[in-house]
């Protein structure tokens, strides 16, 4: 339960490595065409891929492979509108998520305030339901300012199984909280959550809104999530930016990469359009 507004006790702020670019979307073919919006920093990760296998693909009893979750990744055809997929959404960064959170903001501090700190840590990284167990994949999408970031990976099924549950959690626990970031500036957070299609075994769809400043300006970022879970496997779609949310393409997202990853697990090759 969230507390009234109480005065703003800021943190060490946490220390970003990397260069700085920024939140808005990239240049159409993915390279470093000039952006705008809140900062962000480069942090590449190791054996990330992009766009999925054209050829067939099947996945042995293990699980979740690495072709196979290159395969699954959905395609610009799934998601429609103005998408343009990018090479680079690996490093993609959201300053405005850099914030330790006001432990002032929670009767029950030490419980409450580490999910919420987990949840802005988890989107920063790209590994809002934690490290994979095994197999993954990322790629990124770019429509105006917004960007769209899809990721399909394998996890030990207990600790997926916690994820979830605690990403149901979160629009009771940090319904609203303040963060501090550097310079002494305070973020305002609030989570929501929306209802995702019936795909999967499982899901979870959230909208975090952060207000803070973006080069001294007054700017809220809107990110639309969709996590769909296939037995131990999971889809994790994060999308929007500066000028709101995505949840149609989210919607759109988790719908096709379904039936997408379930074809891969089944031994099948998805298609190359959606089919429905």
């Amino acid at each position: 339960m969230i507390r009234p507004s109480r005065t703003v006790r800021v943190l060490a702020a946490v220390a970003a490595s990397g260069a700085l670019l920024t939140t808005a979307a990239c240049s159409g073919d993915g390279g470093d065409g000039e952006t705008r919006s809140a900062e962000v920093t480069a942090s590449p990760k190791e054996s990330r891929a992009a766009a999925p296998a054209a050829r067939q693909t099947t996945t042995p009893a293990g699980g979740l492979t690495e072709e196979g979750a290159r395969a699954a990744l959905i395609t610009e055809a799934d998601i429609e509108d103005d998408w343009t997929q990018v090479d680079d959404a690996e490093k993609w960064r959201d300053s405005l998520l850099i914030g330790d959170v006001d432990v002032d903001d929670f009767i029950t501090a030490e419980t409450d305030a580490a999910d919420c700190q987990r949840l802005l840590d988890g989107l920063y990284s790209e590994e809002l339901l934690g490290k994979p167990s095994g197999a993954s994949a990322l790629t990124g999408f770019t429509q105006g300012d917004s960007r769209l970031l899809y990721q399909v990976s394998a996890y030990d099924r207990a600790e997926l199984d916690d994820s979830m549950n605690w990403l149901e959690s979160l629009p009771e626990k940090c319904d609203q909280f303040t963060a501090g970031a550097s310079g002494g500036e305070e973020r305002t957070v609030q989570v929501v959550e929306y209802q995702l299609p019936d795909e999967g075994d499982e899901r979870q769809g959230l909208e975090v809104t952060v207000q803070g400043t973006v080069d001294g300006s007054p700017a809220t970022l809107t990110l639309d999530i969709g996590v769909v879970r296939v037995g131990s496997d999971a889809i994790t779609v994060t999308a929007g930016g500066l000028n709101g949310g995505e949840k149609d393409s989210v919607e759109a997202a988790v719908q096709q990469g379904t039936e997408r990853l379930k074809d891969v697990l089944a031994g099948r090759t998805p298609p190359a359009s959606p089919t429905s």
